[in-house]
């Protein structure tokens, strides 16, 4: 059976929050106050991409980074030849295998690096983030939502 396609969640609002954190917050108020949270949505709006740049990118970050990721590689799967790979297979073969993916992570690393031609010499975490957050209801219980949240406004006042 195929998958449904995304739709946009139906139903009145119920409550506007300026964060995720708030709007997860009234929800769980909502869950505590027994009401039937499968009812509910939190629906992000004026979604922005937001990237944070995190540092300089240069030539040795890349290798150690590159270095560090096939040595890993290297060990798991050294580590795996050693268990299953019969008699002939010894405690080096870990080690062994580590360096050699080491040398080819940190040779992949710069590689990579270069053909970027210093186009992007920096890290960030990219994020999308909302503006605001909308509570939608389902009507048949939605007033009954907008009066319990009314409640939680004004023991947070």
């Amino acid at each position: 059976m195929p998958m449904p396609l995304p739709q946009l969640p139906t139903g009145m609002p119920v409550g506007t929050y300026q964060s995720y954190a708030k709007a997860q917050e009234a929800v769980d108020f909502l869950s505590d106050e027994e009401f039937p949270v499968e009812n509910v949505a939190i629906v992000g709006t004026d979604l922005r991409l937001v990237e944070q740049v995190t540092g300089r990118l240069t030539r040795a970050k890349v290798i150690q980074a590159g270095a560090v990721t096939g040595a890993m590689w290297g060990l798991f799967i050294g580590t795996f030849v050693m268990l299953f790979g019969g008699d002939e297979a010894s405690l080096l073969v870990p080690l062994i295998a580590a360096v050699v993916g080491a040398g080819i992570g940190a040779l992949s690393g710069v590689l990579g690096y270069a053909a970027t031609g210093g186009k992007r010499d920096f890290t960030s975490n990219t994020q999308v983030v909302a503006t605001s957050y909308e509570l939608l209801c389902q009507a048949q219980v939605a007033e009954d939502a907008r009066n319990m949240l009314g409640r939680l406004a004004l023991r947070d006042g």
